[in-house]
């Protein structure tokens, strides 16, 4: 599961539930936070608060960078033990039985996502969870690696320059032969992340939230997959915040991001996800 673990999963439970009573706390959502690549839980606590002020419980997981660049970005699927036992939290807190929102931060938490979709979906333990939709920050984006470079420069910003410069090169490198130029080969062993949500049995609703200034995630590739999957019936939204940079957007701006989240998962407990 990487160096960090699953230790590295921050469960904040309502308020209700740490005080040991279910009876105000026992419908409410539980929301899965999945962050980007190199992103600190200190960071991702800031979202935390858009629902733990709502009642809901906050399960928070960041994959650690070296999975999401080394080893998922060349089939390696790493990933999919960490999505499994996030799930296993639901149980291990008996929250199993309460309904679920995901909010999936940039390829780094797409990545996690994906095999969380496939779980279930193909496990028995995960079937009779009840997901209420999903949020994209910054996410998804296809094989981008301009993007990409731009991602690992800035989660190696504090290391030493040479390893720095070294281990960018290595990834570009392994980029370009393994999933460009042998792209024909590859994509018959490891289906990308980004095809594999294209056509995702999933039919709760999702929204995307994206930015034509982001310089990482095209907002394009988030256009186009927002459209393709409402084409397969699912209900969407998509949100372009315009001039914010990647996974920005709430910094930019806090109270209109805010109430974008709280009103998605408002509409989705009122509907019928699944």
């Amino acid at each position: 599961m990487g160096a960090r673990g699953l230790e590295a999963a921050v469960v904040e439970l309502a308020a209700g539930e740490a005080r040991g009573s279910t009876a105000e706390t026992g419908c409410q959502p539980v929301v899965i936070l999945l962050g980007w690549a190199g992103c600190q839980d200190r960071y991702l606590a800031k979202y935390s608060a858009i629902y733990s002020q709502k009642g809901c419980t906050v399960i928070r997981y960041t994959a650690p960078w070296r999975t999401v660049f080394f080893s998922e970005s060349f089939g390696i699927r790493s990933l999919r033990t960490p999505a499994r036992r996030l799930l296993e939290l639901l149980f291990a807190h008996s929250i199993d039985h309460r309904p679920v929102l995901f909010h999936v931060f940039s390829n780094g938490g797409v990545m996690l996502y994906r095999y969380i979709l496939e779980a279930l979906h193909t496990q028995r333990p995960f079937q009779h969870l009840k997901v209420l939709g999903t949020i994209f920050d910054s996410a998804p984006g296809r094989r981008n690696l301009r993007g990409s470079l731009r991602a690992l420069a800035a989660v190696l910003v504090s290391m030493n320059v040479l390893l720095r410069y070294f281990l960018i090169f290595a990834f570009a490198t392994t980029v370009v032969v393994l999933r460009i130029l042998l792209y024909p080969l590859t994509r018959f062993i490891h289906e990308s992340h980004y095809d594999a949500l294209l056509k995702a049995p999933s039919r709760w609703p999702e929204l995307y939230l994206y930015s034509q200034a982001d310089a990482v995630i095209s907002a394009h590739d988030v256009k186009h997959m927002a459209d393709a999957r409402q084409q397969l019936g699912v209900p969407v939204r998509a949100v372009d915040f315009s001039d914010s940079a990647h996974v920005s957007h709430m910094r930019a701006y806090p109270t209109y991001y805010s109430n974008l989240c709280v009103t998605f998962l408002s509409d989705c407990v009122r509907g019928s996800p699944r």
